[in-house]
């Protein structure tokens, strides 16, 4: 799986921006960096907790209910990018004002419902 030998490349600190349309594959990818990772947890969307931690390792955000980045400052979402793990964010377009500088950047396109084009960098 690409997303394992993705998390390969990371180190603790990385802030990376899963971007794609809803059920473009931003958790399913998720899931596999966490694998790559060593974690094999049910990893789940946290689209109502906004925010999962997984062991310090891993912070997987879901940011599609938020409208500003003021909103994640006051939920303690930006204490977590200085934490020491990787942060995997979606939708961070709703809190772009308040993310680090240097972000990595994922967008994962659907081209149908079994394949999926994967641009990183």
């Amino acid at each position: 799986m690409f997303a394992a030998q993705y998390a390969r490349s990371l180190k603790a600190g990385d802030v990376v921006l899963l971007e794609g349309d809803m059920g473009a594959g931003k958790t399913v990818f998720a899931q596999g960096v966490a694998l790559g990772l060593g974690i094999d947890d049910d990893i789940t969307s946290p689209t109502y907790a906004y925010m999962n931690d997984y062991y310090g390792k891993l912070y997987h955000y879901d940011c599609y209910r938020l409208s500003s980045g003021a909103q994640a400052e006051a939920l303690g979402l930006c204490d977590y990018f200085n934490a020491g793990g990787i942060c995997l964010i979606e939708w961070a377009q709703n809190i772009a004002d308040v993310l680090p500088e240097n972000c990595k950047k994922v967008v994962i396109n659907k081209i149908s419902d079994n394949a999926r084009e994967i641009i990183y960098g």
